[in-house]
């Protein structure tokens, strides 16, 4: 029979929202089979299993390390806002950023098991650790949240030392510009060679020959760039700064490395 750990116990939990001991029992019964130990809690009447239930709701946390040169964001996941919103999800969000910060390396999702598991069973909602991302820079690493919802959040990798300005700015833009990579080459190919087909058809559509068509398409693909790929898009507040991406950058002496952008509830 397999060992009834600690970690088995706590798996359960948080997939039923059984108490402790009764996990434990019927753990003890199956023979340490979680998947038998779910059906039997079925049978006796647990309806559906917390995970079950969709966890569309929750809040994205960040965390920057002593040094500034590494960073880490996490996102947490569960059923309702009112849930997202309260002191438990917040704990544990900071919690499990604090340690990808200091360590990327680190299981995050170890770290914050036992408090998502309590957290489930305290408000009987699928609490889960989400996506998670970090990142290390040669100069220093910059941290944005959206306060209004607090439901997306930028990390970005620079090398220079940008100040606190700039990584608001740029961590705004790419919260709400949603570019799909860094610079072109990051684009995948795939959407470039759909984008440039389509370019083309659309050419064609209009009588053009085929080697007009091309040259018009790669007209096209110049804006597809400046609209998709971050350093060729312009900032998104002309009135503060008129140019693009790459151009701010440079202004403050800074090169932009990478990025992660983490969205609750996309993938």
């Amino acid at each position: 029979m397999a060992e009834i750990t600690a970690k088995l116990v706590n798996d359960l939990r948080a997939k039923t929202g059984q108490g402790m001991m009764e996990c434990k029992k019927m753990l003890t019964e199956v023979g340490g089979d979680i998947e038998k130990a779910i059906e039997a809690f079925r049978k006796k009447g647990v309806k559906a299993s917390l995970a079950e239930r969709a966890a569309t709701e929750g809040r994205v946390f960040g965390a920057i390390a002593a040094s500034g040169k590494s960073g880490a964001i996490v996102e947490i996941n569960c059923n309702t806002d009112f849930t997202a919103k309260s002191e438990p999800i917040k704990a544990a969000g900071e919690k499990a950023a604090r340690q990808l910060a200091d360590n990327p390396k680190a299981d995050a999702s170890a770290a914050v098991a036992a408090d998502l598991t309590n957290a489930s069973q305290t408000t009987g909602e699928n609490v889960r650790l989400g996506k998670t991302a970090a990142l290390s820079a040669s100069g220093k690493v910059g941290l944005y949240i959206y306060g209004i919802s607090g439901k997306i959040g930028v990390l970005m990798a620079f090398t220079g030392n940008p100040n606190d300005e700039l990584i608001t700015d740029l961590g705004g833009h790419i919260a709400f510009s949603r570019p799909l990579a860094l610079n072109r080459d990051g684009i995948s190919a795939d959407i470039v060679a759909k984008e440039r087909d389509l370019a083309v058809a659309q050419a064609r559509e209009t009588g053009k020959p085929q080697n007009i068509a091309e040259k018009i398409a790669e007209g096209k693909m110049q804006a597809f760039y400046k609209e998709r790929a971050l350093l060729d898009q312009d900032f998104f507040n002309a009135q503060k700064f008129k140019g693009s991406i790459s151009q701010m950058l440079k202004v403050q002496n800074c090169t932009l490395d990478n990025y992660v952008r983490v969205e609750v509830g996309q993938g």
